[in-house]
């Protein structure tokens, strides 16, 4: 029976915008702070393995979230409320970085921001994905990054001007605005698809097999957690990406060894301007060309495999460090890995899987890579720490590489 708190009926169109715009003012907020922080934590005393572990741990936690949020957005009617809670609880710490006065502060308050993030992250993906035809995935999805993106724009300008006047701790205080105006945008502005209350029978029941996917019988087995297994194609993807990440560190070591080729603190906020300028102008391009490219998902990996051919090439610059020149240009092509990516991989991974297991597929995805972001972190912590700065960002060109062939390796899904 249908629910008798039923919303309207969202509009595709009002929905991708909404969340649009909620996107743009969280980036906003978190990207004030962001390009700030490691220039903060040295003022503190840390420095790359401090930053290390809180990334790690950080993104750690998050993974744990989505996995649990995934598994969660399949089986239940409203997903909305987790979607405005994770930003009310990432907006809400936020501010607190104006008061830390350690390293392991900042530590706590990063572990409650990606708790929150984690648990928004999948319900939102598959609210977009219940707004849109799969023919357009690729496009809304490109159009919420793109937005996101520009949120990451706006945000280290205005950390920038601050920075002219003012202290670091003055940007924290500064982003709780857009983090406030985030949290009201969702909370009003989102409208969520309704279903009937299912049965449990009904979404534990495994997905009919089509006849175009006969050798996939193993993998409809149920599983020990009493759902129907993922496909292959679902598995293949995920093990590319995840060997990448495991050298995808958290940007702010890029920040970090820009600083040490010497860009001053105050430009910093710059290097997430030029990085997220293009990150935002190819964001919906690449989406949109996945969408009216693709053939039976294969144009999907070729896309995504040139973004990380270019993350390599921009760590190797990284790693190197000719020039402040260099290290500004390889910033601003960082943005294309961005854009050829995320909006890309997301629509391979719900393309992949029916339509009652995306919320899962999504919060293994999101699991995985996480935790993998939790070593890579580490690894470069340490890699620096022990074997200077170059080391940690070739390693991670090279494992950019090997993913880029694993992703086209096998172009017909099963």
């Amino acid at each position: 029976m249908p629910t008798s708190a039923a919303e309207p009926e969202p509009s595709p169109a009002r929905n991708i915008y909404v969340f649009g715009i909620t996107s743009f003012l969280n980036d906003t907020a978190t990207e004030m702070a962001y390009w700030v922080l490691p220039a903060f934590l040295v003022s503190l005393g840390a420095g790359p393995a401090q930053l290390g572990l809180i990334e790690g741990v950080a993104e750690s936690v998050a993974s744990f979230a989505k996995l649990f949020s995934g598994y969660l957005t399949d089986r239940i009617d409203r997903r909305k409320p987790l979607v405005v809670g994770g930003y009310f609880v990432a907006n809400a710490v936020k501010p607190l970085l104006a008061l830390v006065t350690s390293w392991r502060h900042i530590f706590l308050i990063r572990f409650s921001d990606r708790l929150a993030k984690g648990v928004r992250g999948a319900p939102r993906d598959v609210m977009v994905a219940e707004s849109v035809p799969k023919g357009r995935l690729g496009a809304a999805y490109g159009l919420i990054q793109s937005m996101d993106s520009a949120g990451a724009i706006a945000g280290p300008l205005i950390a920038f001007v601050l920075l002219s006047r003012h202290g670091m701790r003055t940007v924290f205080w500064v982003a709780a605005v857009p983090g406030a105006l985030c949290v009201l945008v969702a909370l009003f502005g989102i409208r969520e698809k309704l279903h009937g209350k299912t049965t449990n029978s009904a979404q534990l029941e495994p997905p009919k097999r089509s006849v175009a996917q006969p050798d996939s019988a193993p993998l409809n087995a149920i599983s020990p957690l009493g759902a129907a297994k993922l496909p292959r194609a679902f598995y293949f993807v995920l093990f590319a990406v995840t060997l990448f990440s495991l050298g995808n560190s958290s940007d702010m070591f890029l920040v970090m060894r820009a600083q040490s080729a010497g860009i001053p603190v105050a430009l910093a906020p710059l290097l997430g301007l030029v990085f997220n300028l293009t990150y935002t102008l190819g964001s919906w391009p690449a989406g949109w060309f996945s969408d009216h490219f693709s053939r039976r998902g294969s144009s999907r990996k070729w896309i995504a495999a040139a973004g990380y051919l270019i993350f390599a090439a921009v760590y190797f610059v990284f790693g190197r460090a000719p020039s402040a020149m260099a290290i500004w240009i390889a910033m601003a092509v960082y943005g294309f890995y961005y854009a050829l990516t995320q909006p890309v991989l997301k629509a391979l991974v719900v393309e992949a899987v029916g339509d009652h297991g995306r919320g899962r597929a999504l919060g293994i995805y999101f699991f995985v890579t996480s935790f993998a972001t939790l070593a890579a972190s580490l690894i470069t912590g340490e890699l620096w720490k022990y074997y200077g700065a170059s080391v940690p960002f070739f390693f991670s060109a090279v494992l950019a590489t090997i993913s880029a062939t694993l992703l086209v390796t096998k172009l017909a899904p099963d």
